[in-house]
């Protein structure tokens, strides 16, 4: 009986040895696999690599045979060879000889002509009693401007009735000792020093008189002490310096300015390297702000003699009648100068290829090969460029498409 027991007991221990057993086999059969698994996964990895470095095969690069036929540089010198795509997408052309007048475009401005301006000053000191104009009026000339009342006015008045009475008082003294004279009653002296004092008075009523018809009033009018301020030209009131009760102090400073705008002026100003372009008596034309569909045509009648020291440039004006006052003083404008005609050599500008900040341009020196040549923009007009530089009339270029050939 016991031993039957005890047999009974080793029966569970060997099946967990089994167990265990059988475990241990499956975890080394999966780490052996594991192990294959990542050697194989290792081992493509390293034979794909240098292929992955080297890019794409060659297969899947382009033919060598068409890059090499694309175009051919040899030093300085660009050759596009048969068969090149890039002779289908470039036109030659020829460097021209013109003649050219160029334009110089300028921005510009209104003015009065200042040999029709008038600056009016006030021949008194005073206080400013009434203002008839006001900036942009037109007036008449002989219209009253404004009224001053001014003690200097009073004081020419009375400065007239005294020398009035004086040359009233000379004249019959005079007279008197003529008749005395005939009768020889009075010496000689007498009536010479009448004839003196006549003389003087009548000096001094004339003195008065004109000092009266200076402030702009007649002699003959009634005496006062308010000034009509009356205009010397006709024209328009382009600047004004007078406001009922200010107090004229200095007659030297004008009160106001009177521009007769039949004729005006457009002035411009050219930049000191265009100066030898400008001519007395060459055609313009004058675009103004207000009038933008609108040309107007002239003739640059004066050219300043005098170079601005602060600003480099010369002054141009061109005159244009103004009967109806459209052009006003001060009006903006664009003025297009025409220089006078010059040979020069030309390009299109499509030719033009910028590299390091330099033009250039391909220049064919035998069929079908290229060299890049420097040269210089005098100006550009439309689809012309005017040049400077290492080109000759008749050489063949690239007239468009040179971009393709700047690397």
């Amino acid at each position: 009986m016991p031993e039957f027991e005890s047999g009974r007991d080793e029966m569970p221990s060997r099946q967990s040895r089994r167990q265990s057993l059988a475990q241990g086999l499956q975890s080394h059969r999966l780490a052996i696999a594991t192990t294959l698994i990542v050697f194989v996964v290792g081992a493509g990895a390293y034979l794909l690599l240098p292929s992955l470095l080297r890019g794409p095969t060659r297969a899947q690069m382009p033919p060598v045979r068409e890059r090499a036929n694309f175009l051919i540089k040899q030093g300085e010198r660009i050759n596009i060879p048969p068969g090149s795509q890039l002779r289908n997408k470039l036109v030659i052309g020829a460097v021209a000889e013109k003649e050219i007048r160029r334009k110089l475009v300028l921005p510009a401005v209104v003015e009065a002509d200042p040999r029709r301006t008038v600056k009016v000053l006030s021949p008194v000191a005073g206080q400013v009693v009434n203002v008839a104009v006001q900036v942009g009026a037109r007036v008449a000339q002989g219209d009253v401007l404004a009224v001053i009342e001014s003690g200097d006015l009073a004081q020419a008045f009375a400065d007239q009735d005294k020398a009035r009475a004086a040359q009233k008082l000379a004249k019959q003294t005079l007279d008197r000792l003529l008749g005395l004279e005939k009768t020889r009653a009075i010496p000689v002296k007498d009536r010479e020093q009448a004839q003196s004092d006549f003389a003087q008075a009548e000096a001094e009523l004339e003195r008065a008189e004109r000092r009266l018809r200076a402030m702009g009033v007649s002699p003959d009018q009634k005496a006062g002490s308010h000034l009509p301020l009356k205009a010397l030209a006709a024209g328009s009131v382009i600047d004004l310096q007078l406001a009922p009760g200010a107090y004229i102090n200095d007659i030297t400073i004008p009160v106001m300015t009177i521009a007769n705008l039949e004729t005006v002026w457009v002035t411009g100003n050219v930049a000191e390297k265009d100066s030898a372009l400008v001519v007395k008596g060459e055609s313009a034309e004058v675009v103004f702000t207000a009038y933008p569909r609108e040309v107007f045509k002239g003739q640059l009648f004066f050219v300043s003699d005098v170079l601005d020291p602060d600003t480099r440039r010369t002054k141009v004006r061109i005159a244009f009648p103004n009967p109806d006052t459209r052009l006003k003083p001060n009006m903006f404008a664009i003025a297009t100068l025409l220089a006078p005609k010059q040979s020069m050599t030309v390009i299109p500008t499509t030719a033009l290829v910028l590299r390091d900040e330099t033009d250039q341009v391909f220049v064919e020196v035998a069929p079908w090969t290229f060299e890049a040549r420097s040269v210089r923009v005098e100006f550009l007009q439309g689809d012309e460029a005017a040049i400077e530089g290492s080109l000759k009339v008749g050489d063949r270029i690239v007239a468009r498409g040179g971009v393709l050939l700047n690397d």
